[in-house]
């Protein structure tokens, strides 16, 4: 009992038993919700989620969720916080989503999703 009181207070002093990487790794395959890997694979690389018909032209198309290890802070935030992009650059024209929201998340767990998947370079 008494190594009990002697080892508690090292574990109470240690900042985190998991680094913020992993934190990210693990909101990522599970952020409360549908996991982002479902969509965008293992690491965040895109990946086709399905294929279908168009009802008016007939031809079948493709949903392919984007590799989403390239976009900047700023854009990755405003698509998982609010479901959209910001309206510049090349995302000028996109004005519909199928990702969903994920506006419960905290600013540092989505830094952390980030984090993880550009291996700690924000």
């Amino acid at each position: 009992m008494k190594l009990i009181f002697l080892i508690l207070p090292i574990f109470l002093l240690a900042e985190s038993f998991i680094s913020n990487l992993e934190y990210g790794e693990m909101l990522y395959n599970n952020p409360r919700g549908i996991s982002c890997a479902k969509c965008h694979g293992k690491g965040g690389k895109g990946k086709l989620i399905a294929t279908y018909v168009d009802d008016k032209t007939g031809e079948k198309e493709k949903l392919i969720a984007p590799n989403i290890t390239k976009v900047s802070y700023e854009i990755f935030y405003n698509k998982v916080k609010y479901s959209k992009v910001l309206k510049k650059g090349k995302f000028k024209t996109l004005n519909y989503s199928a990702m969903p929201k994920y506006g419960y998340l905290v600013d540092d767990e989505i830094k952390s999703i980030y984090n993880y998947l550009h291996k700690g370079k924000k």
